[in-house]
């Protein structure tokens, strides 16, 4: 059976497995855009659909075209729950969302990668170059490789995509010599796409994005999804879906989500008090 077909059968099993959710009105989830929409769509709503019917706190998926656009759903107040790391600067800081998850994967790192049969060799190399990165609010991905470049004074410029698929896809059509990437996502692409690549250069380490929650979500709603996520890989049905989602980005390893706080992504904090003030 085609793996659309396959998704669509899971969707149904698991709404005919769910609890009945309540008619209030849904709440927003937006993830970071780190693969194209369509993707996104295939790896987040099954897990969605499964998390609502446990909590019974219906989330719908809400993404915008890019990651940045995403990003501003956030921003705005349109959405409730988000899956990002875009929200750890100083003054995002202050909106007041909670981390209460995340996945549970090892740390990443942000790269610099180039095509493995590429002339570049060093990040020197890249001086007077084009880069390829999923789009400005990318932390990992973009602000941290790039911090990098500044410091050592190795002049490229930053194309950005809208989402790391889209970055890769620059790269691999010589519109860019080299794309900064998330760690994770260069090896899931890598078997996704059967493509090989060289990492120029690799930062420490960052927990994966964080589940968040806006301060407006009542408590008790925020503890029925936490919970629900959390849940999900000790669950015949909700290991199914952790599974296929998994098998949807080609990822090394098992997919479940493990409880995190605040205290998790100091590393992202630390990123902000010395990154250039562009960056900030």
């Amino acid at each position: 059976m085609p793996f659309k077909r396959q998704s669509i059968a899971l969707v149904i099993s698991i709404l005919l497995f769910s609890t009945k959710v309540s008619s209030e009105p849904s709440y927003n989830f937006s993830p970071v855009n780190q693969y194209n929409l369509e993707l996104m769509a295939t790896y987040w709503n099954p897990i969605l659909v499964y998390v609502s019917g446990k909590s019974g706190v219906p989330l719908s998926l809400r993404l915008g075209r890019t990651s940045a656009e995403t990003t501003k759903f956030v921003l705005a107040g349109e959405s409730d729950f988000a899956f990002s790391n875009h929200l750890f600067s100083p003054e995002r800081s202050k909106l007041g969302w909670k981390v209460f998850g995340r996945r549970n994967v090892p740390p990443v790192s942000g790269q610099i990668v180039v095509r493995a049969l590429s002339p570049i060799k060093t990040l020197a190399d890249l001086d007077g170059k084009n880069v390829a990165f999923p789009g400005a609010e990318a932390l990992v991905s973009y602000k941290v490789p790039y911090a990098h470049l500044m410091t050592t004074k190795i002049n490229t410029t930053a194309v950005f995509a809208g989402n790391l698929d889209a970055a890769f896809s620059q790269m691999l059509a010589g519109r860019a010599d080299a794309t900064g990437a998330n760690s994770q996502m260069v090896a899931e692409y890598a078997v996704r796409e059967d493509r090989t690549f060289r990492v120029l250069w690799s930062s420490p380490p960052f927990n994966d994005l964080a589940l968040m929650a806006s301060p407006r979500v009542p408590p008790a709603k925020v503890q029925a999804v936490a919970k629900a996520f959390m849940a999900m890989h000790k669950d015949p049905v909700g290991k199914q879906v952790l599974e296929a989602a998994a098998k949807v980005i080609q990822s090394a390893d098992p997919l479940s989500f493990v409880s995190a706080s605040d205290a998790d992504y100091a590393a992202y904090r630390d990123f902000y008090r010395h990154a250039p003030a562009s960056l900030r």
